[in-house]
């Protein structure tokens, strides 16, 4: 758990740029408890003058003008306060955010696609806003619940010392009752911050998996798991709360009874003449002014407890180590890329996880080794070659790597002659397109979504980089054309468009260096051999002339046969390279990859024409 000290630095250092607002509400909140302090004032003399039978109009009038000029000051200048303290409040947010978003740009991206789209919103957005409504109130109403008991108090220390001490008599009471509920205040929040994350998530993939939730009749398992965490939170928190309430109720009683106190010390005190009644009227009112702002400090430490758990979430992201970037571009004189005695493994990596970059773990035999174990391969500039094996082999381990999603644990990868550290990453991300199975698309046009791999392009490059995608087709048919909005996600058009969409993106980034990592997973087959040709058409031979050099990742073997060369990879290693037909006779992990892949299309084909077709028992080994 955090130190205190800890997340108010780190809030606070993100207060440099509005510590004048800061100060000015701080000012501001001073002077409108100084003015609070003059309707009392005023009271007490116009009591004064009552009591000596010397009130008048003329003598009164301008006290009780007095008493509501103080009154209306205080609330102006408590409103001016309120204000700066809530603009400094969401400007700190602002900044907040703005660097965490910046960490995520700077840090390695498998790291950041490692976490889920709803952990990041919830930092970023829910649990960085719970930092807002406390941070804005503790700066003015924390200083004034402060300042206004101890100015009270020091008002009735110049009264009679004796009976200001007898006002605050309530107060170690109250504390002393308070102090056995914060015995285990930090524990018990703990496990109801524990438990509400759990419910959370349980909440979140409930939501997000009903549809498979449903598709295979899994609804009663699943509503009761859903259930039980709901059910769980519920009686985590009522258990808290009955274990406090005793305490809290009964110092909730005893914290506002400040006349206890004061009322008999004052009748004593006036009996024994050491004060007037008008001494004792202001006392007695003075002594129930403590109360409202003893009563609001105490909710303050929950405030901060609230403000410490989110700066916590929030400086998990902003401790992600970054990955280093070189300022200045170096000179590339070829796009082939070299791999030489690569080893990786993602405990290497800023969050130590060794899931496989592709979402799927490695074999739970290998948590604890390499992904990728000393392999070293080339990839000619303008060659075209797939990288197949096994899932969890470090296919796309390779590919991301490439693409510096990380950088390599041992030895390295190059660009030509440079080292793709040595590259800058706006360099190198213009060198490399990247195109992925599961394709994310903005809410904007398709035009716009496509002009993204070229913000430069003209409508007829975006329309060309569509038909050599074979989207233009089905864009066309669409109600609006090219200036249909793609939806949430893209979640509008099917997973094939959505992939050809993110292909036609490529295509229009003319970068020299293509990776497509399982890029043609959702083509439909009728369609396959024409998306091939238009994508090695236009990966091998851009706009400067130049072959293009193309890394393929493939589970649909019959995509890759014309490949100039096709790594097999097995746990981390290269089991074998060569051309289609020579693995087939070279590499039996190879070949029995392509019989079940050649099997399961045959049966899919049986299938469609109603036939019946058996798997053998070694494809039935692999699929499953």
């Amino acid at each position: 758990m955090m130190k205190q000290e800890a997340w108010i630095k780190t809030v606070f250092r993100f207060a440099g740029h509005c510590k004048g607002r800061m100060t000015l509400a701080v000012l501001f909140e001073v002077l409108s408890v100084g003015c609070g302090l003059i309707p009392y004032i005023s009271v007490y003399h116009i009591l004064m003058l009552f009591f000596e039978e010397a009130a008048e109009f003329q003598n009164t009038m301008p006290l009780i003008v007095l008493c509501a000029a103080g009154y209306f000051a205080k609330i102006l200048l408590h409103a001016i306060a309120t204000t700066l303290s809530h603009m400094s409040a969401y400007s700190i947010l602002e900044q907040i955010r703005l660097a965490m978003t910046q960490k995520l740009m700077n840090a390695p991206l498998g790291t950041v696609l490692s976490r889920t789209g709803g952990e990041l919103k919830s930092t970023i957005i829910d649990r960085v806003e719970t930092i807002e409504l406390p941070l804005a109130h503790i700066i003015p109403e924390g200083i004034s619940n402060l300042l206004v008991p101890l100015a009270m108090f020091a008002y009735m220390l110049h009264i009679d010392w004796r009976l200001a001490l007898w006002s605050l008599i309530c107060v170690p009471l109250a504390f002393l009752v308070y102090s056995f509920v914060l015995r285990s205040y930090n524990e018990k929040y703990a496990d109801f911050m524990k438990s509400s994350n759990h419910v959370n998530s349980v909440i979140v993939e409930y939501v997000e998996g009903i549809e498979v939730i449903k598709a295979f009749g899994r609804s009663g398992s699943s509503y009761e798991k859903y259930k039980n965490a709901v059910s769980a939170f519920k009686e985590y928190t009522l258990d808290w709360f009955r274990s406090t309430w005793k305490h809290m109720t009964l110092g909730g009683a005893i914290l506002p009874s400040s006349l206890l106190g004061a009322l008999p010390a004052a009748i004593a005190l006036y009996l024994a003449g050491e004060i007037t009644p008008a001494e004792i009227v202001i006392s007695i009112v003075l002594s129930m002014g403590l109360v409202a702002p003893l009563t609001a400090f105490t909710m303050v430490v929950n405030d901060l407890k609230s403000i410490e758990y989110a700066v916590c979430d929030a400086r998990e992201i902003l401790g992600l180590p970054e990955l280093p970037n070189a300022e200045k571009p170096v000179p590339i004189n070829n796009y082939g890329i070299h791999l030489e005695n690569v080893s990786f493994s993602y405990h290497d990596t800023a969050d130590g996880k060794w899931d496989d970059a592709d979402g799927k773990e490695d074999d739970a035999d290998d948590k604890g080794d390499d992904v990728l174990k000393n392999i070293s391969l080339s990839f000619p500039e303008g060659s075209y070659t797939a990288l197949v094996g096994p899932s969890g082999s470090g296919k796309s381990t390779v590919a991301r790597l490439i693409a510096r999603y990380w950088d390599v644990g041992d030895g390295r990868i190059k660009i030509g002659d440079a080292d793709v550290r040595d590259i800058p990453l706006s360099q190198l991300a213009k060198a490399v397109s990247f195109v992925i199975q599961d394709n994310y698309l903005f809410n904007r046009s398709l035009l716009e979504n496509i002009r993204m791999g070229n913000p430069a392009a003209s409508d007829e490059e975006v329309y060309a980089a569509a038909k050599a995608a074979l989207c233009d087709d089905f864009i066309r048919r669409l109600p609006n054309g090219y200036q249909t909005n793609a939806g949430e996600a893209g979640g509008r058009l099917s997973g094939g468009e959505r992939q050809r969409i993110a292909i036609a993106r490529a295509i229009l980034k003319d970068s020299p260096v293509i990776i497509l990592d399982e890029a043609t997973a959702f083509t439909d087959p009728e369609n396959e051999d024409k998306l091939q040709k238009s994508i090695m058409a236009l990966t091998r031979q851009g706009q400067t002339g130049k072959k293009k050099t193309l890394i393929v990742i493939a589970h649909r073997l019959s995509t890759i046969k014309e490949a100039d060369s096709i790594v097999v990879l097995n746990r981390g290693e290269v089991a074998a390279v060569g051309k289609h037909s020579e693995l087939l006779n070279a590499s039996e992990l190879y070949r029995t990859l392509w019989e079940s892949h050649i099997g399961a299309k045959e049966w899919s084909a049986a299938k469609k024409q109603g036939k019946q077709y058996e798997i053998t028992g070694k494809e039935a080994a692999h699929y499953a």
